[in-house]
Formats: C-alpha cells, structure tokens, sequence
C-alpha cells in the first residue's frame, strides 16, 4: 500500500513521509544551520538510530553535535546544560529529536541561548513573553519520534522547576520549530505500551481542546478530525508496530492535537502536570488514567458537545454516556490502568494536588472552573477508580 507523503504550511512547514528524516540535512541547511546540535533523551542516544543520523548530517556537510542529559520530565538543569553544551560547541541551530521531554528541552535551549534573563522568567504568565531577545534564539528543525504529545507543533515547552516541585510552561510564540519532519519509520521501534500512553496523550490534547469554552471553531475542527484518527488507528498502532500506515495516522493527530490546544487545554492537564512534577510519572500516562474522571466531573456541561462528537465518531446511540463507554473500553484494550494507585500514586497529597491543579494554566480552560477542594476529589477518585 502506498504510504500518504505531503508537505504542509500550517502551523508552520511540515514534512510528512515515510522515509523523509533522509531531508534532515536539507532542511537545516535552508534555516542556515551548518553546525546544528542534535537534542534528544539518554534512551535514543543509545540506540543506532542518532548515530546513523548524525553520520548523515556530516556526511552531507554539517558538523552535527550531540546532547542527550535530559531526563523524562525535562528540568531546569537540563535546559541550562543543554545551553552550556551548545555555547562551548559553538552551534547555530538545534534539531530537536525525540518524544516530548526532548522536543520541549530542545525548544527551550533554542530559547535560551540568547537571553541574558534565567528560564523562569519566561513563564508563560502575563506578558512575561516580552522579555524574550527574539534575535538571540536559534532556529529549530524538529523531528518526533512519538505520537503523543505534539510538542513539534507546540510554542510552548514544559519544563520542571525542581527547586518548587513544579511544571511551568515557557511560552514564545517563536518557539515553534520553523520545519517539522513527520516520519513514522521513526516510531516503529516504540513498544507497546509507550505506543498507548503517548497516543492517549494525543486523545486528550484533541479532547480537551475541543471541550475548551474558548471560540476557536478551526481548533475545534481540527480536534474532531485528529480525535477520528486516533480511534482509527491508535489500537491498530499497538497491535501491530509495523503497521507503518497507523504509525504516520497517529504523527499527524499528535499534531493535531498540539494545533488545537491553541483554544486551550483543561482538568486533565491541570492535574496532570503536578502530578508529573510530584511523582516524576509518565505525563501521557497519568492523562490516560485521568480522562474518564475528568470528563464525568466535567459532564453537566459537556454531554452536548459530546453527544456531538459521538455522532462523527459513529458510535452506537451516541451520547455522554456511549462516549464514556469508548474512552473505558479503549483503555482496556490498550491496557491501560483505571486507577493512579496502580501506578503508585496514593491520596496522601490530595490538598496539595488540588491547589497545583487549581493554580495551573490549563485549568483556566476547563469547562467548569473548579475549585481546590473539585480537583482533590477528582483526584481521588481517580486513586480509587470511582466514576
């Protein structure tokens, strides 16, 4: 069968294709670049794959470099070694290649190689965005090697601040990588389990921002269509690695769904993020774990839009609660946990999570806006299992 191979403008370039990390070089040498540093996690590194890419890019004239201390919830440190690597190697571009911790540590060292201010001060608060040297950041050629979190899409990077035991997300909107290389060949070696969490990252970014009360129908649209993808092809992609036709499906709806959260993200993600910086636990998983809690907390006023979207998806006498139904049963069949306990997560700190939650950026998109004390049961009931 013949794989779909395009080149897209929105956001921003997107070279979609099996095969086309083979253009990397190309497209770093069009940005400028001739001595880019490669980004990426300690796993990947490991693997043939860089080493394979790196000789290519110097094969094709680039002195390509490498920088892999990241861990999977990228921190402060991380992001301020990765600016220290890039001076001392003297490059002029990043290619950010990875999963999201890698993307999003990639992005922010682009960033802060030309600012003389500290990471934190480019929160994503405020007009805190105006104190960004534009000049100063490199260019970036991002390569995802997951389908989960559309970071590669994304203006944004989540970084935790290890000092206060929390997420903050560092915003420019030139953040987002100028060229984007969308090739499932990169995914097939992801396992099973790594497939699921992540592609249930991407459900719930399409997700939440189609439930966001903010009026951006475009994101909404594109949320619809990425949500159809994933119940498509996400199964497909964990039963059979290989299938190389599911794997390039579910590249375009992690994209999608980071496009779409431009109308805003809500309780999963709010929850969430402190929950990533507390217990250091896989961000796609807990959002998988979270997702039927927060969709019935949320259900008073999101059954209609629902209904809706249950209609697109075809599910039988769609409703709230059919919906509901193919969320639960998706994540059986991918084998997901139904409770935060099973991850290792306990109710020790409901007060404390409630108050992130409630704090964090995402919950200002939330249909309802909970309060403190909505949150710590939510979250719970999602150490219980009690929908």
């Amino acid at each position: 069968m013949s794989l779909p191979s395009a080149n897209w403008n929105y956001p921003t370039a997107v070279k979609v294709g099996a095969g086309r990390v083979r253009e990397l070089s190309q497209w770093c040498k069009s940005l400028g670049m001739r001595k880019p540093l490669l980004i990426t996690d300690p796993g990947l590194a490991s693997l043939p794959l860089i080493n394979d890419v790196l000789q290519q890019c110097r094969a094709d004239g680039l002195e390509s470099g490498l920088f892999h201390q990241i861990k999977g919830n990228p921190t402060g440190k991380n992001v301020e070694d990765g600016v220290a690597a890039y001076k001392a190697g003297g490059h002029d571009g990043v290619i950010a290649f990875g999963g999201g911790s890698a993307l999003d540590a990639a992005k922010a060292v682009a960033l802060m190689v030309g600012q003389d201010r500290p990471l934190w001060d480019f929160e994503d608060v405020g007009d805190n965005y105006l104190r960004v040297n534009v000049a100063g950041m490199a260019p970036v050629v991002a390569v995802p090697t997951t389908a989960g979190t559309g970071s590669e899409v994304g203006r944004a990077s989540v970084i935790t601040d290890d000092s206060a035991h929390v997420k903050r997300i560092i915003f420019h909107a030139r953040m987002l990588p100028a060229i984007v290389i969308l090739d499932p060949e990169l995914t097939v070696g992801l396992p099973a389990k790594l497939t699921a969490a992540t592609g249930m990252d991407a459900l719930s970014h399409n997700l939440e921002a189609y439930c966001s009360p903010f009026y951006h129908p475009m994101a909404a649209g594109i949320a619809v269509e990425g949500i159809r993808l994933i119940k498509q092809f996400l199964p497909r992609a964990v039963r059979d690695g290989r299938d190389l036709d599911a794997r390039l499906q579910m590249l375009v709806a992690s994209s999608m769904g980071a496009t779409a959260f431009q109308r805003g993200l809500g309780g999963m993600h709010a929850l969430a993020h402190p929950l990533g910086a507390l217990y250091d636990a896989h961000h796609g998983l807990l959002n998988a774990i979270l997702m039927p809690y927060v969709l019935k907390a949320n259900e008073s006023v999101i059954a209609e839009r629902i209904e809706l979207l249950a209609r697109y998806l075809e599910l039988a006498s769609p409703s709230f609660g059919t919906f509901l139904d193919w969320v639960l049963s998706m994540r059986d069949t991918l084998e997901i946990p139904h409770t935060l306990q099973e991850i290792g997560i306990d109710a020790g700190q409901a007060a404390k999570v409630g108050a992130m939650a409630v704090a964090d950026g995402s919950s200002g998109t939330n249909p309802i806006q909970f309060t403190a004390d909505e949150y710590s049961e939510i979250f719970v009931a999602a150490v219980n299992g009690s929908l």
